[in-house]
């Protein structure tokens, strides 16, 4: 099938996944492994090989996050037995007179030592929970975490986004000069999200009276497993660790914290409890790794990009191909990995300036972030919103995102 009759089976299968879930309520894994299914028939691999897709798809997905998800979980469980959700909570409103704003800058600075935009916000979902008071409040706090953490972690350098890009097309001087561009660049994108988020949040700048911070000592208690997990990601990369190793380190060791503090008589429930809450979570994600399997493995993605190299200006090329490969398989990384191997040493990269270059594909990461994205679902697992309310409050501010960050590459490619 040619990428013409790849792209309407692509788009068909979209359209029947969202209702799928959102009219009929099917649970998003068993959506997403169907929407894979009829793919991978319609579009030709074949019954044997579209389950094969399908299979690994899964197992990548549940490799890559599953360690992450279950920590996580355990440690929001683990806190929330001894009380420590409730003391975050109480220092956190004593010493912050911007919620929205500590949201996004939370999941801005945590997802580039982290390594890992999912990690982030799957660390401060309960602390930032219990900030938000009432429900559109949690779940607006929630989204701004959610978009700052992938602000960051398609701009800023070294993450695991921006590292094969920089490795393909920056050297040592554009490395700098790529960094003082896209740092004020993606604090910009947060301003805006958190500025448009306010009245999403529905929570004022000025604390409550009687919250101010003077008398009151934080919980260091409460605070310890976030300790370990910073204090584990910086030792693992001074040890020289990879990404992968680093951050499932991180959290299995705030994993482990969590529970010695937990009382002893409630560590058994709350490891039980992390473990049903981040199942329900983890086969959300790996549904969207199995329909991204089994897409790119049709050819989409090299049948796109020849039409693209004939009939589209170049400077556009780089950007689009990102939107394409990420609407396709779902994962950041993965995108920024395949636009590099495509792109080096083509006709494109020759013609483009290379800060713009890396600027184009982190914008194309972020214009289509919808079926195939795992922390779509991870987001509307968390805050109970329908698809369809996840995409007005994720998708569309993130597409936002892209376009703003194509626009300052188009800028850079200009004046440089």
């Amino acid at each position: 099938m040619d990428a013409a009759g790849l792209f309407v089976v692509f788009v068909l299968v979209l359209v029947l996944v969202t209702v799928a879930a959102h009219v009929f309520r099917v649970p998003p894994f068993f959506a997403l492994v169907g929407g894979a299914l009829l793919f991978g028939l319609l579009s030709g691999l074949g019954l044997d090989a579209t389950i094969r897709e399908i299979v690994d798809g899964v197992g990548r997905v549940f490799g890559a996050f599953g360690i992450l998800i279950l920590s996580g979980a355990v440690i929001a469980k683990a806190l929330e037995s001894g009380g420590g959700i409730d003391e975050i909570a109480a220092d956190m409103r004593r010493r912050i007179r911007d919620p929205v704003a500590t949201a996004g800058l939370l999941g801005y600075l945590l997802a580039v030592p982290l390594t890992c935009c999912i990690t982030a916000y799957v660390l401060l979902v309960p602390v930032v929970s219990a900030l938000g008071g009432r429900a559109g409040g949690r779940s607006g706090l929630l989204y701004v975490v959610a978009l700052g953490s992938v602000a960051s972690y398609v701009l800023v350098y070294p993450t695991p986004v921006t590292l094969p890009l920089a490795a393909a097309f920056l050297d040592r001087g554009t490395v700098l000069l790529y960094a003082a561009v896209a740092v004020p660049l993606s604090l910009l994108t947060v301003l805006l999200l958190v500025l448009s988020a306010r009245h999403r949040a529905g929570v004022t700048r000025k604390p409550p009276r009687g919250t101010e911070s003077g008398g009151h000592p934080i919980h260091a208690r409460a605070w310890l497993p976030f300790g370990v997990i910073v204090a584990s990601a910086g030792a693992g990369f001074l040890a020289g660790v990879s990404h992968l190793s680093l951050v499932n380190l991180a959290m299995l060791a705030g994993a482990a914290s969590s529970l010695a503090l937990a009382p002893s008589a409630e560590r058994h429930t709350a490891g039980l409890a992390g473990a049903k809450h981040a199942g329900v979570i983890i086969f959300d994600l790996v549904g969207a790794g199995a329909i991204g399997s089994v897409v790119v493995a049709s050819g989409i993605v090299n049948e796109a990009l020849a039409s693209m190299t004939g009939l589209l200006p170049v400077l556009l090329v780089p950007f689009l191909l990102a939107a394409l490969v990420q609407t396709v398989q779902g994962s950041r990384v993965v995108t920024a990995v395949i636009a590099a191997e495509l792109l080096s040493g083509t006709p494109v990269a020759a013609a483009v300036d290379p800060v713009s270059l890396v600027l184009m594909v982190g914008a194309g990461t972020c214009v289509v972030s919808y079926v195939t994205d795992p922390f779509f679902w991870l987001v509307q697992r968390t805050t109970g919103d329908t698809p369809l309310q996840v995409v007005r409050w994720y998708t569309v501010p993130l597409a936002a995102v892209g376009v703003l960050t194509l626009l300052a590459a188009i800028l850079v490619q200009v004046l440089l």
